[in-house]
């Protein structure tokens, strides 16, 4: 018994001793803090996977400030992760562990470093999961007010991580409607970078929460140290990372608190959304397929199944729907080898019929004018010709002309005492999801149509309106600055109940175009259109971006028609289906005004697309050349999980006479492998020279192939775009 005990004794200061560092691991990754009882915790490490050894052998971080979560008022002047108003008016906070824990939450296990402010009944909890097979750390907060009046949070960011000065360079992601997921690579000197959104409904137009950090200078695609960051957050969210006259940056992330002022009631806990968090040695295109393995395994809606390949009426018909051209378009796209057929906007509305887009949101009855025999007539239409049918919807929306309005103009954001400011069509207003009568209907919107028409396969949910007007008819007035933070709430409530209901819909995000390109959408939502934009000239860049961080299974790439309904660029068919299937292959196009040739061309597409679905949406991506770099062409391929399968995609973004392009050497292959070569959507009178040959993994990475700057066709078919997927199979 006295042994027993002695080792008992011995056992408990042994975790004494060693609870102050807490190591944080996944297969390749080291988070490591010291956690020091009575103490603010202190970042020690973050990087590359450290053994036992060298993590009892830790230097302390010099010339930095380390703490993990910095609370504002003890020491003002530098930057804070947390900041609040105590009930008694105090502007200061300070944070010490009180204790340590670690759950397991089904495959992922969660540490919890416990924290209190000494003087006030202020607690927050600092979260870490980690998952068994993915090189991901996801950090947040959970703050907790247990004062006995209300507690006002200023800022509430979700991490900070800090990152050793030397030459880090920034890369994340601007844009616009139209021109969404720009890459932008910048030095990071001393001063402020602030990435953030404030759209309120949608939050990837203009900037994207992500960003990357490149530890060793301008960032390489395949080799340097890079840190990756991802806000998984559907509304306004901020990334600002500070840099003064210390060693280190700061970087802290969370939802962006301007006019968004939290009232923290006694016993309510505030819990901010994640940040994952990855390092990867093997430069930008490692820290990407750490987002992609992670995100299809863990995040991504349906992640492990394959897309189907369809057909949406949008940029074909636009408004102009009707039974006879729905059939018709359905025939087509199974003629072709396609798997669904998607109807657009314009199918509803009764009292205000849906012809333009200034009328009939919220009314989401069937027109029967253009459709006699309703959706049913149409699902049955679908199953005529074998494939599946899927509608769009804008659950979240209303127009001042419909009847929804008519009933109830309470349910709208509105700033008191003001007019509403509209948005498209001139009557546009947005749905105050704070409202759980709003939140009812908006579930209603799918459910209706689920309980009436099972066999719906796909739903396009678009978002096509920022909040712009700071006000809640349902939310008191001294909570009026919650708007942002209770409208994602709301939204979140919807998709948890639809999910719980419908499992296996399959759902894409809209929101104009690539709105809603983020990890904080993507749980309940299998995929996201990247943009209105279809050109495909611009689709490389566009989409290139997009992989930093989500992948080919997420992304709704489409075949559009020509001149380019944005741009109004003409491309060859060829071009755009070689774009497009380098993500979620689909078609957004008229096929009756497409020739025979064309539907030839594309009926072959499709059945090759179906050959290398698994490895463009399940493979590990590896880009080569980029866009950006702007040496007249870009290139990138999917590599499988076993190096038995690649595909590997070529695309000139500029043509010139006499011009010099780079021969692009492969990656991610298997060096003592053998690969065969075999062309997908040739359009050449001769084949390539490489045609049937087999190369070893080795060759293909140090040396490329050489490939033609142009197609070999007939003069009458020549023109200035050159693209080439070439399809990879190792020989047994």
């Amino acid at each position: 018994m006295k042994r027993f005990f002695l080792f008992i004794l011995s056992l408990v200061t042994l975790l004494s001793i060693n609870a102050k560092t807490v190591v944080v691991e996944t297969r390749g990754i080291s988070l490591v803090i010291n956690a020091e009882e009575g103490k603010s915790p202190q970042y020690l490490y973050f990087g590359a996977k450290l053994k036992a050894g060298d993590v009892e052998r830790l230097q302390n971080p010099r010339e930095g400030r380390m703490d993990v979560y910095p609370a504002y008022g003890l020491n003002p002047q530098a930057e804070a992760a947390l900041a609040m108003r105590h009930a008694d008016g105090n502007m200061s906070t300070a944070l010490v562990v009180t204790g340590i824990d670690e759950s397991v939450e089904g495959s992922s296990k969660v540490t919890a470093i416990h924290l209190k402010d000494p003087v006030y009944p202020v607690t927050v909890d600092l979260k870490y999961r980690t998952y068994p097979d993915a090189d991901m750390i996801e950090a947040w907060t959970e703050i907790t007010n247990n004062e006995k009046q209300v507690v006002t949070l200023t800022r509430f960011a979700s991490a900070m991580l800090p990152v050793r000065r030397g030459n880090v360079w920034l890369s994340h992601l601007y844009g616009s409607w139209a021109n969404e997921a720009i890459l932008a690579e910048e030095p990071l000197l001393a001063g402020e970078k602030v990435v953030r959104n404030t759209d309120g409904t949608r939050n990837s137009h203009t900037d994207h929460g992500e960003v990357m950090l490149s530890l060793d200078g301008k960032a390489k695609e395949n080799s340097g140290d890079v840190i990756g960051a991802a806000l998984c957050y559907s509304g306004n969210y901020k990334l600002r990372i500070c840099t003064d006259d210390t060693e280190y940056h700061y970087l802290f992330a969370g939802i962006n608190e301007d006019n968004s002022e939290y009232h923290l009631k006694k016993g309510e806990t505030f819990v901010t959304p994640p940040l994952a968090l990855t390092f990867s040695k093997e430069g930008l295109s490692g820290a990407s397929r750490n987002f992609h393995k992670w995100g299809r395994k863990y995040k991504l809606m349906h992640g492990d199944k394959e897309r189907k390949i369809l057909l949406n009426s949008w940029e074909g018909v636009y408004f102009d729907i009707n039974e006879e051209g729905m059939d018709q378009m359905m025939s087509d796209i199974a003629s072709m080898g396609g798997e669904l057929f998607v109807m657009d906007d314009g199918w509803f509305g009764d009292k205000y019929p849906r012809k333009t887009d200034n009328s009939s949101l919220g009314d989401w009855v069937v027109d029967r004018n253009k459709l006699p025999n309703g959706i049913g007539g149409l699902i049955d239409d679908a199953k005529k010709h074998g494939i599946k049918f899927g509608i769009w919807v804008e659950p979240e929306m209303a127009n001042t002309t419909s009847e929804l309005y008519e009933k109830h103009p309470e349910w709208i954001l509105k700033a008191p005492n003001r007019e509403p400011v509209l948005g498209r069509g001139g009557t546009q207003v947005v749905l105050d999801l704070a409202n759980p009568k709003v939140q009812d209907f908006c579930f209603g919107v799918i459910d209706n149509l689920m309980t009436e028409f099972p066999e719906i396969d796909y739903i396009k949910w678009d978002a096509n309106m920022p909040v712009s007007n700071h006000g809640s008819q349902y939310l008191p007035m001294k909570d009026q600055s919650h708007l942002y933070i209770e409208y994602h709430r709301g939204f979140e409530k919807v998709c948890k109940r639809l999910r719980a209901k419908y499992p296996d819909l399959t759902i894409q995000a809209c929101a104009s175009g690539g709105g809603r390109a983020n990890w904080g959408v993507l749980p309940w939502f299998d995929e996201f259109w990247v943009s209105d934009n279809t050109d495909a000239l611009q689709r490389i860049y566009m989409q290139w971006g997009t992989s930093y961080f989500f992948p080919a299974i997420a992304m709704a790439s489409h075949i559009s028609i020509v001149p380019n309904h944005t741009v109004f660029r003409t491309t060859s068919l060829k071009y755009r289906i070689d774009v497009a299937m380098s993500g979620r292959l689909g078609m957004e196009i008229q096929p009756k005004n497409m020739t025979d040739e064309e539907k030839s061309l594309c009926r072959k597409a499709i059945s090759e697309y179906k050959e290398i679905r698994p490895v463009v949406q399940f493979g590990d991506i590896y880009r080569l050349l980029s866009p950006y770099d702007r040496l007249g062409a870009a290139s990138m391929m999917y590599v499988s999980e076993a190096k038995d399968k690649a595909v590997f995609y070529w695309w000139k973004t500029e043509s010139f006479q006499n011009e010099h392009l780079p021969r692009v050497k492969m990656a991610g292959l298997q060096s003592d492998k053998l690969y065969k070569v075999h062309e997908l959507n040739r359009i050449d009178n001769t084949p390539l020279d490489v045609e049937g040959k087999v190369f070893s993994g080795e060759y293909l990475m140090n040396n490329g192939l050489e490939l033609p700057y142009r197609h070999d066709v007939d003069w009458n078919k020549k023109n200035d775009w050159s693209s080439r997927v070439l399809y990879l199979t190792a020989e047994n």
